[in-house]
Parts: C-alpha cells; structure tokens; sequence
C-alpha cells in the first residue's frame, strides 16, 4: 500500500521560465488578432502622415504649460459663468417632469406648426381676440400661460 499524501509541492519557475511563457502568451495573442493589429498600425501611420502623433508628443511634453494655461482660461469669469449656468439649468432639468417637458415640447411644435399658417397682413381686433378665447385650444394655451405667469410671479418674489 502506497504513502499517502501529506504534503502539495507547488512548481516554482524560474524567472527565466516566466518570461518564457510570457513571450509564448504575446506570440499566440499576436496570431489571433493580426487583423486587429494590422488595422491598428494603418490607423497609427495615418496619424503619423498626418502629424497628429507629433503634436500628440509635443502636448505631452509641454504637459505642465498646457495645464497652466487651461486652468488659466477655465478660472476666467465668462467660463465660470459658463460652468454656473449649465449647472443651473442641469438642476431645473432634473427637477421638470420628463413626461411635463416632453408634452410641452411637443405642444410648442404644434403650435409652430400653426403659426406657419398665419397670414401676416391679417389684422386682429379687439372683438376678434375675444371670439377666440371662445376656442378650448386657445382658452387652454391662455389658461396654461396665465398661470405659468402666476407661478413665475410667485417664484420671483422670493
């Protein structure tokens, strides 16, 4: 009857070993991808032809001034004023309904699509104005505006 095991010796290699199983690895991922490769070379030759790949060079060289001066021109006021109103306007779009926006959007191009049809030598009386509040897509455009400007009035005062 056989000794059993009491011990697991594990295979140490070499450091030699190990760049040898490397170089084995790089060689089978270059065979498999050498059309991948290949596309990658014409597209970095392009670059070079172009000098896209020496200005590259050149910025990463010039990495500490190229910072400077960016940092220089984002701290300008027009660019933070910038930077303050996309933020702005970012929150107020988080806080809107998606289905509010995306009705009143929607209702602005019908109403574009509407005003395409006006005749501008039409003149609008005072009588005429009332008739057309008679129309329940006018009335509810004005009812929607009268409040919006309510709203509007009210956030204003704080």
């Amino acid at each position: 009857m056989a000794a059993p095991i009491t011990t697991i010796q594990k295979q140490q290699l070499t450091e030699e070993q190990i760049k040898e199983q490397k170089l084995e690895d790089l060689k089978t991922l270059l065979s498999e991808n050498e059309e991948a490769l290949n596309q990658i070379f014409s597209i970095v030759g392009e670059l070079n032809n172009v000098g896209a790949l020496e200005a590259a060079t050149k910025l990463l060289q010039a990495k500490e001034d190229v910072a400077h001066i960016v940092l220089h021109q984002v701290s300008r006021e027009p660019v933070t004023n910038l930077i303050n109103h996309f933020m702005g306007v970012a929150g107020v779009l988080t806080a809107m309904d998606p289905a509010m926006t995306k009705k009143l959007v929607s209702s602005l191009n019908s109403g574009m699509d509407e005003a395409k049809q006006i005749n501008n030598d039409e003149k609008i009386g005072v009588f005429d104005l009332m008739k057309v509040l008679k129309d329940p897509d006018v009335n509810r455009a004005v009812n929607f505006g009268v409040h919006f400007l309510k709203g509007l009035g009210k956030g204003l005062k704080e």
